[in-house]
């Protein structure tokens, strides 16, 4: 099982941390089942930009990014070249490491 290796988060993860989880699953799915709540204010549904990460290594084993999510990907806070939703980033076999930026676009958050 791929590692995702998170780094440190004020809010979601201060320590950072290592996760393990099936290849198939969406980054956003593996940091929630491990107790990461990033927010994903659309309920995972490619509708926001609420779980933006920033891939720091292993993006190029993810799945390629469909339109609809580089278009969203144009409205997130703090973007850069390896950003993804993490929605809709799905592990392969390979490690990735992973940040969560400081801010995202939503002014008020839900609890899921």
């Amino acid at each position: 099982m791929p590692v995702i290796k998170i780094l440190p988060h004020a809010e979601y993860c201060p320590q950072g941390a290592e996760i393990t989880a099936p290849a198939g699953t969406s980054i956003c799915e593996a940091l929630l089942d491990h107790h990461i709540a990033i927010e994903h204010a659309c309920d995972m549904s490619c509708a926001c930009t609420t779980c933006h990460v920033i891939v720091r290594e292993g993006y190029a084993s993810l799945n390629e990014a469909e339109e609809e999510e580089e278009d969203l990907l144009d409205r997130a806070w703090g973007l850069e070249p390896q950003s993804r939703l993490s929605c809709q980033a799905i592990l392969a076999q390979q490690n990735v490491t992973i940040e969560i930026p400081k801010y995202t676009i939503n002014h008020a958050k839900e609890n899921h």
